[in-house]
């Protein structure tokens, strides 16, 4: 299983798919192996039968995720292991996609043997947006801000680059990469003229792109950055945090960076949807300018909804704090 897991982390970490991979053993030798690249393509499982062949027949598979029991793009796992005569199935997390799930059911009604639950924390850990996702019909929303000391994201002018170093603008970058969409109010698209993409220190874009999302009625200047064609985008004309991750979840969007805005944050926080906030602190002191989030409903100090540190990392002389919501 430790194995699989390790094959696992190969696949795409902001694809709509979960991340898994599969190992085949037969008498105590490895026949398979196999890998999911990313939606559209063969299962994990599928190409481990593969590369095992005949030999698959009376052979046990390790597999990250409970096989799965529908027929998608690809067809069900249970049945290709099913025919390939796999004697047993041993994997670690269990399916918590509704339109998936039931796949040891269905291996087992047919007589192959299955153990799961194996190692199973650290196969959750592959894929927690998606998981998320999945179970609650929307995708994981992480807000980032970067701000002061006294919690300002741009000085009384309006300037705010860069309020947080070099270093910290680069693993801002790395986020990016993780996501599957980026997030923006039309506020800060026509103010900002962010690029929106994921790139290396020197500017060129990296591989992945996340969709980049503009939210709200106004229209954007034909030359803005975020039309330049780089990734993909998308305006949404709606001022409403669900209406966005509805719009997002049938796009199978799994996780979500919100950059945009105090308005826009104050929007999500208000809807009761950000399940994480990562703030990068600099050692600055800026008295007045842009707060990080307008007001949200919040009258009384009871009345604040309260976060669990979950990690902090020095960087330089910035710090990253990640929060999420108790």
């Amino acid at each position: 299983m430790r194995a699989a897991l390790d094959l696992a982390v190969r696949g795409p970490i902001a694809d709509a798919n979960p991340r898994v991979g599969c190992v085949i053993e037969r008498d105590g030798i490895v026949v398979g192996r196999g890998w999911h690249a990313g939606a559209g393509t063969p299962h994990a499982e599928v190409i481990a039968l593969a590369e095992a062949g005949e030999r698959a027949k009376g052979a046990t598979a390790y597999v990250t995720l409970e096989p799965c029991a529908h027929q998608g793009r690809t067809g069900p796992c249970t049945e290709a292991l099913r025919a390939a005569g796999v004697a047993r199935v041993v994997f670690g997390q269990g399916d918590p996609n509704p339109a998936a799930r039931g796949g040891a059911a269905l291996l087992r009604d047919s007589g192959v043997e299955v153990y799961g639950g194996v190692l199973a924390p650290e196969a959750e850990a592959l894929n927690p947006a998606w998981t998320f996702a999945v179970t609650h019909e929307r995708p994981w929303v992480t807000w980032k801000f970067a701000m002061s000391l006294d919690g300002r994201t741009a000085a009384l002018d309006g300037t705010s680059q860069w309020i947080s170093n070099e270093r910290s603008r680069a693993d801002v970058h790395e986020l990016r990469r993780r996501v599957g969409a980026i997030v923006v109010g039309t506020g800060t698209a026509l103010a900002d003229d962010p690029r929106l993409t994921a790139r290396t220190a020197d500017g060129a874009t990296l591989g992945w792109q996340p969709l980049r999302v503009v939210v709200g009625d106004r229209e954007l200047p034909a030359a803005a950055h975020v039309l330049d064609g780089a990734a993909p985008t998308v305006q949404l004309r709606t001022h409403d945090p669900a209406v966005v991750l509805r719009e997002l979840h049938a796009r199978d969007i799994r996780s979500v960076l919100l950059e945009g805005g105090p308005m826009l944050a104050a929007a999500f926080l208000r809807a009761g949807v950000i399940d994480e906030a990562i703030v990068y602190a600099a050692p600055l002191l800026l008295g007045a300018g842009a707060p990080a989030v307008a007001d949200f409903g919040v009258r009384t100090l009871a009345d604040a909804p309260t976060w669990t540190l979950h990690d902090l990392v020095r960087i330089d002389d910035d710090l990253r704090l990640t929060y999420r919501r108790k």
